[in-house]
């Protein structure tokens, strides 16, 4: 029972993160679509997809107050960007060959080795900032510049004619707003079901108010689930915790770090992982595929560097043990070498079909073989666990 009123709890922060998503996505279309597509895809489209990562490792940082909660920052972001990796792309492209849609999803080399190179520098900057004693405000600002370096050169590296495009264009206009009002939902189901599009606009036309009241009202809710996500989290990964009204229970006594790892990023990952099917569906391959992983680059940079750099900037530095650094590191370069295999999946042969996104469950699932493992002291694991920190340490600055 002590395992199991964690994992409701988290279901239910799942299917909240998904319906809440929908509304912030569709509000934040409307509110940016003046904007270029290139713009537009790279502030608020990767906003509103990592919403969950960045609320997440708000409320591990001020929940927990400590290196710990730094340390399930650090669990959400890299399951989530792991997840992102293998699982999105893997079941986008199931989805498709199971529709009939195509036999072979083809995605553009170019792009994939464009967002895989630049993820896997921002994952080594990563693992060398958090190598020293403490993490300050700087740590959390170099992060965001990261981000930001990014962004320019992904701009940079287009052809000009691409470029002005996206810099120029918007392919979103006021008619992709409009809804068939013969499906709209009852007010009463949509309000259960959390509909909130259905809800805050409903028959009426869309305009910049109610856009307004949609995305702060799905904001909330996102926000109020990711608090729920981290309690839970925190609840499994104790000896013993305490649920209002219920009593006492048992948890796994595990590093939150861990349960993070697997639980809180799957959560957090459904807007990705409905965005990337979508695109898919509609044959658009590259978008479905480089959403994974730019969005991983936005979580490592922003999604943990904008709450550690508040988070800093109030309550001072962030003291990191040996044993926090050699964790937190660990994690890390194991992530680095999955995108890495990762890049080498997508990359070679130019297309993926039902054997590699078959090969990037089964990887997905060994990586959650091994958190598990490690969660539950296998010596096996511990062994690679050691041979990562080993690794991970010639790039420590202390």
């Amino acid at each position: 029972m002590g395992i199991i009123i964690p994992l409701i709890l988290i279901a239910i922060c799942c299917a909240v993160i998904w319906r809440a998503g929908d509304g912030f996505m569709t509000a934040s279309e409307y509110i940016g679509r003046n904007l270029s597509d290139g713009v537009r895809g790279a502030t608020i489209n990767a906003i509103a997809s990592s919403m969950p990562e960045v609320f997440t490792s708000f409320f591990f940082l001020f929940i927990m107050q400590d290196a710990e909660g730094f340390s399930g920052g650090i669990g959400t972001t890299a399951g989530s960007a792991i997840f992102n990796s293998m699982v999105i792309p893997a079941v986008a492209v199931l989805a498709v060959i199971g529709m009939g849609l195509t036999n072979k999803v083809r995605a553009s080399k170019k792009v994939m080795l464009r967002d895989g190179l630049s993820l896997l520098i921002a994952e080594l900057l990563f693992i060398v900032l958090i190598s020293g004693s403490s993490l300050d405000w700087y740590h959390g600002l170099l992060l965001m510049l990261v981000y930001v370096a990014y962004i320019v050169y992904m701009f940079w590296s287009m052809d000009k004619k691409e470029r002005e495009v996206m810099l120029e264009e918007s392919h979103i206009s006021e008619e992709d707003f409009e809804v068939d009002e013969s499906k709209q939902k009852p007010f009463l189901v949509a309000l259960f079901t959390l509909d909130l599009h259905r809800v805050f606009i409903g028959r009426k036309k869309i305009n910049n108010l109610n856009a307004w009241s949609l995305l702060v009202s799905a904001t909330v809710c996102i926000a109020a689930v990711c608090y729920l996500l981290v309690l839970a989290c925190e609840w499994i990964g104790d000896d013993t915790y305490t649920v209002p009204f219920l009593g006492e229970f048992e948890g796994l006594g595990i590093p939150v770090m861990f349960v993070a790892l697997i639980l809180a990023s799957a959560a957090s990952s459904f807007p990705d992982t409905i965005i990337s099917i979508k695109d898919a569906q509609r044959g658009q391959y590259d978008d479905a595929i480089s959403n994974a992983l730019g969005s991983n680059i936005f979580d490592i940079c922003f999604a943990l560097g904008f709450p550690l750099f508040v988070f800093t900037l109030i309550h001072g530095p962030i003291a990191m043990s040996q044993e926090m650094v050699d964790l937190s590191g660990e994690l890390r370069f194991l992530l680095w070498l999955l995108t890495a295999v990762v890049l080498i999946i997508f990359v070679v042969g130019g297309y993926i079909g039902r054997f590699k996104a078959s090969l990037l469950l089964a990887l997905y699932f060994l990586f959650v073989l091994y958190v598990v493992g490690r969660g539950a002291g296998s010596e096996y694991a511990q062994s690679i666990a050691d041979w990562l920190v080993s690794i991970v340490r010639h790039f420590s600055f202390s």
